[in-house]
């Protein structure tokens, strides 16, 4: 695969600039993260070369000056709030960083639980995670945040926060998604430090937008159309302009916040020690951009898949449908459409010409391959046999997987599992195929080429299912989907 992007050269230089923000201070920041932690899969397909876990290899290898806070807003846990890329509540994703990071040898050191009630279900997540020797802190909502900065920089404001004590020298806090509460509890500590006589700093890692990269670069752009729920807009950070006569890119929440942050630092430290909001970053990823015309093209495809999972969160009823137009006009300013990605007309035309879901999946050497829904699969087990097979040069007419190793899974899948669906979806295709190899010599070669997917592109002409969806992603195959429900029921597994 091409690479955009510098992976190496960018864990050296962030870490050298984490490093040098901690010197600034006394040996203490407060580092609040956006994005994604272990698998930043946007970052990875807008920047290819860029590591999914570049952000956690870069901790690792500073891990003994590291701790992580993380803080998750009481009102999430309360409403059941769920992530809409995982499908997970705000808890359960809570629990699964904690995992994560202990897994990987980072140091969780507490949760902060921001906008604190005591109500039932906040407060048995806290007896759970206390009973596993998980520390817990509270912080609580403060009448006028973030405007009245007399009452917020007082012991009736921050000071009734609880102190979240922490014993390395840069604190990681992340959160489950936005909205969590990561830079109130970064300036609630700055408060109790600078009480206790360290001058503690504070700084902001988002890899997107990337300040040094024109406004309206494709990358740029991709992250616009990535967080269009949230509404977020690129802008040029006019703080930094005045300040320094330098053109550079921030979002609109940050910048329409800085005053205020400004304020809230001079009040704390008697002077503010930044002049903008891209001051305050430490986002060094524009350094190890390698191919600028590689990432246009790279951000140019993530935009069109993210027009078309904009038309499925609209279809779903979690987005309103003017968000359709917005990723359309980031498309119109490009010069580009839906017959950019070759995999959608191809999969459009296989089930026009089947009559049944479809599709298209587009191999390294641009070789595209088909796939409809039968008896016995669906249309991604489908896809993946017929994939596998031309990239093992196999002939398309030689079976792979005998029926005498499908109709039992099926017969189990109705029969004993009770599933309505009886086709085989396409983790189970690979687990059959794997379970053929064993006697089939073509089987194990074209089992031998799933690494080869990673990269590809498809396109359904449905809404897939949940578990094929997730196959695909584990897989590393990008997939898109027409709005359009899949054999025609509200209820898909």
């Amino acid at each position: 695969m091409k690479k955009a992007f510098d992976n190496n050269k960018y864990l050296k230089i962030q870490r050298e600039e984490i490093m040098k923000r901690i010197s600034n201070f006394d040996d203490k920041l407060y580092l609040e993260f956006g994005g994604k932690l272990f698998d930043d899969y946007h970052a990875s397909r807008v920047l290819p070369g860029f590591e999914p876990d570049s952000k956690l290899k870069m901790l690792l290898s500073i891990k003994n000056k590291v701790e992580i806070v993380i803080v998750v807003n009481s009102d999430d846990i309360n409403s059941y709030k769920v992530r809409n890329d995982t499908g997970i509540t705000y808890e359960a994703e809570v629990e699964r960083l904690i995992d994560a990071f202990n897994d990987s040898g980072l140091y969780v050191s507490s949760v902060v639980l921001s906008f604190y009630k005591s109500v039932p279900l906040v407060d048995q997540f806290v007896s759970k995670l206390l009973h596993n020797n998980i520390k817990i802190y509270k912080h609580y909502k403060i009448n006028g945040y973030p405007q009245n900065i007399p009452l917020i920089v007082s012991d009736e404001g921050l000071g009734k926060n609880e102190y979240v004590k922490t014993t390395r020298p840069l604190v990681v806090v992340t959160a489950p998604g936005p909205g969590s509460g990561k830079m109130a509890t970064c300036l609630s500590q700055l408060y109790h430090d600078n009480k206790n006589g360290i001058r503690a700093g504070y700084a902001k890692y988002e890899t997107f937008p990337i300040w040094n990269l024109p406004l309206k670069h494709p990358v740029n752009l991709a992250y616009e159309a990535a967080t269009i729920d949230l509404k977020d807009v690129n802008m040029i950070d006019p703080y930094h302009l005045e300040h320094y006569g330098e053109l550079t890119v921030n979002y609109n929440r940050d910048v329409e916040t800085f005053p205020l942050l400004k304020a809230i630092f001079e009040k704390i430290y008697g002077v503010s020690p930044y002049n903008s909001p891209t001051d305050m970053g430490v986002n060094m990823v524009g350094f190890a951009i390698i191919d600028d015309k590689l990432a246009c093209e790279a951000s140019k495809n993530e935009i069109i898949r993210r027009y078309y999972q904009t038309k499925k969160n609209v279809f779903y009823g979690k987005y309103n449908d003017d968000t359709i137009g917005k990723v359309e006009l980031l498309m119109n300013q490009l010069n580009i459409s839906i017959d950019d990605r070759k995999c959608v007309k191809a999969a459009l035309d296989k089930a026009k010409e089947s009559g049944e879901p479809s599709i298209a999946l587009e191999l390294p050497n641009k070789k595209m391959i088909t796939g409809r829904r039968t008896k016995l699969l669906s249309s991604p087990a489908a896809v993946l046999l017929n994939a596998l097979k031309a990239l093992a040069k196999i002939d398309d007419q030689l079976p792979l997987i005998s029926p005498t190793v499908i109709e039992p899974i099926i017969e189990l899948k109705v029969g004993q599992l009770g599933n309505h669906n009886p086709r085989l979806h396409a983790e189970e295709i690979l687990i059959a195929l794997a379970l053929q190899a064993t006697t089939n010599p073509l089987a194990e070669i074209a089992l031998k080429q799933i690494p080869k997917l990673k990269g590809c592109q498809a396109h359904c002409s449905a809404i897939l299912s949940l578990v094929d969806l997730n196959t695909f992603k584990k897989l590393g195959v990008d997939v898109t989907e027409e709005p359009i429900s899949y054999a025609k029921r509200l209820y898909t597994k």
